[in-house]
């Protein structure tokens, strides 16, 4: 019979590359044989496909099966090739079916023939539409992830023969309606935490709008017990909601990562990994690179507690995506780009114990150990934050002072409208903390008064130019948060406290 080929998709990060699957029945002895770069999970399709094709109602071919996955150059992963690689088998083995040429294939059999969900739908049906072809056959239980990729005619696969008898005209599989595909079929949760709930700390919760209005890093020192992951985790409530853009992203991210294999994601998500992570669980890695924490953090917070106890070379990795919003993986033979555009929001204590310069509190630490403790985070990962605040541990009359706190969608509106100002400002949805340098100049031109304060502090606290640019983007983005077209004096003022509590070595 002549060599038969079905398309299919491997992941790539987190995007997806179409693969060809060739398969060729000859004579010789009964054996089966992948090449073109499979990995293990691949290579167990042979005895997964066999049994299912036995058990759907075929027959497998006692001769030599030849299977080859191209191109050859990338390395393929995971098990939803079992499909197409079963049905190529058939194929080759005189199957007579419709024409498969403008149509992608994409599931794991168990050996009964059943079709099973698969990581990475999204991504390969979407490299699929790219190139024009118009139907996808996907595991029932990934049709409706697969149905957010309009232009594409989506056959929810239940068993191997189904697909068998749909592509032989014997019954035929009706196709998912792409174009009723509903982009927010689910409730945002409400947050857990509340900025109603946390009593006082009146400047970290301005920080935190702040750090919220304009896309700005912020960094949180204080003692045990002051509150730092209570306003961390509060944060979320007070973010804008997820543009269908930036769901579909998530989506795809969350499922090519394998931890979603139906539904979407409709919340801004939070990763708060613990501080013995390692560099590639932060940014990715692996033989075949996965995302990482900080990619599973897109669009949303990474929330690092106990700053100082990450060890040095995880906290160093971070330089790039805090200034490019992506991270760059390379191996031998390509490199990976995974996007990372978060809030880095990161707590500390002010030495070991906790109690440093605490009132009625003894600091047990040497001057030494508070020092070492201090340089454990670099000078240019803290030039990279833009806001640097203190929250004290508040005393027993505050808990009960009766005051009415503001409500976290009372802030929410706050940063809502910062955010539509600065979307009307660069044309495109843009956060301040991402102007480039022509942006800077362009957007934020400082008044003499203005100009004259920031000079005096560059020259009191040597500030660097990139500490610069960023006191200038948090003033942007406070003005904008008063309405107010200019950037005035007191908004620099507030820009320079916020940077300055680190300069000053308060």
């Amino acid at each position: 019979m002549a060599v038969q080929k079905i398309i299919t998709a491997s992941i790539v990060g987190i995007n997806a590359s179409l693969v060809e699957v060739q398969a060729d029945v000859s004579n010789g002895l009964p054996t089966t044989i992948i090449v073109g770069l499979p990995d293990t999970a691949v290579q167990e399709s042979r005895e997964r496909v066999r049994s299912a094709i036995k058990n759907s109602g075929f027959k497998y071919p006692q001769t030599r099966v030849s299977l080859n996955l191209s191109p050859g150059y990338l390395p393929k992963a995971g098990t939803h090739f079992d499909m197409p690689i079963a049905l190529a088998i058939l194929m080759a083995n005189g199957l007579k079916v419709v024409n498969t040429d403008s149509s992608l294939f994409i599931g794991e059999l168990s050996l009964d023939g059943m079709v099973k969900p698969t990581a990475g739908v999204l991504a390969m049906v979407e490299a699929g539409q790219k190139v024009g072809l118009k139907n996808v056959f996907v595991p029932l239980g990934n049709a409706s992830m697969a149905s957010l990729v309009k232009g594409v005619n989506v056959y929810p696969v239940g068993t191997f023969k189904k697909l068998v008898d749909h592509l032989c005209g014997v019954e035929l599989i009706k196709a998912v309606n792409t174009s009723s595909t509903v982009m927010h079929p689910l409730v945002s949760e409400q947050p857990e935490i509340d900025f109603s709930h946390i009593v006082a700390q009146e400047h970290a919760k301005r920080a935190l709008e702040i750090a919220a209005s304009g896309g700005h890093n912020i960094l949180m020192t204080g003692p045990p017990g002051s509150g730092k992951t209570m306003l961390a985790k509060a944060v979320l409530g007070i973010l804008p909601n997820l543009s269908d853009e930036e769901i579909l992203n998530l989506t795809k991210i969350y499922n090519s990562s394998g931890l979603l294999q139906s539904g979407i994601i409709n919340a801004r998500p939070m990763r708060s990994p613990h501080h013995s992570s390692s560099v590639p669980a932060l940014i990715g890695g692996g033989g075949i690179p996965r995302p990482g924490e900080i990619t599973l953090a897109h669009h949303g917070v990474l929330f690092l507690d106990e700053f100082p106890e990450f060890p040095r070379a995880v906290l160093e990795v971070l330089r790039q995506p805090l200034e490019e919003n992506f991270v760059t993986i390379t191996r031998s033979k390509t490199s990976y780009i995974f996007p990372a555009s978060f809030i880095l929001i990161a707590a500390q204590n002010p030495c070991p114990c906790g109690n440093f310069d605490e009132p009625g509190l003894e600091c047990t630490c040497s001057t030494s150990s508070i020092q070492r403790y201090k340089k454990k985070i670099s000078g240019p990962i803290l030039d990279r934050i833009d806001l640097h605040i203190n929250v004290p541990r508040l005393k027993y009359k505050e808990f009960f002072a009766g005051s009415i706190n503001e409500s976290s969608n009372d802030i929410k509106a706050r940063v809502c409208n910062a955010r539509k100002i600065q979307v009307r400002r660069f044309g495109k949805a843009q956060t301040n903390n991402e102007m480039s340098t022509s942006q800077l100049k362009k957007f934020c031109i400082l008044n003499k008064h203005s100009s004259a304060l920031m000079e005096q502090a560059v020259n009191k606290y040597q500030l660097s130019g990139r500490s610069i640019h960023r006191v200038i983007k948090v003033a942007r983005t406070i003005a904008d948060l008063t309405g107010s077209e200019n950037i005035e004096l007191e908004h620099i003022a507030e820009s320079l406290q916020y940077r300055l509590r680190d300069a000053a070595g308060a």
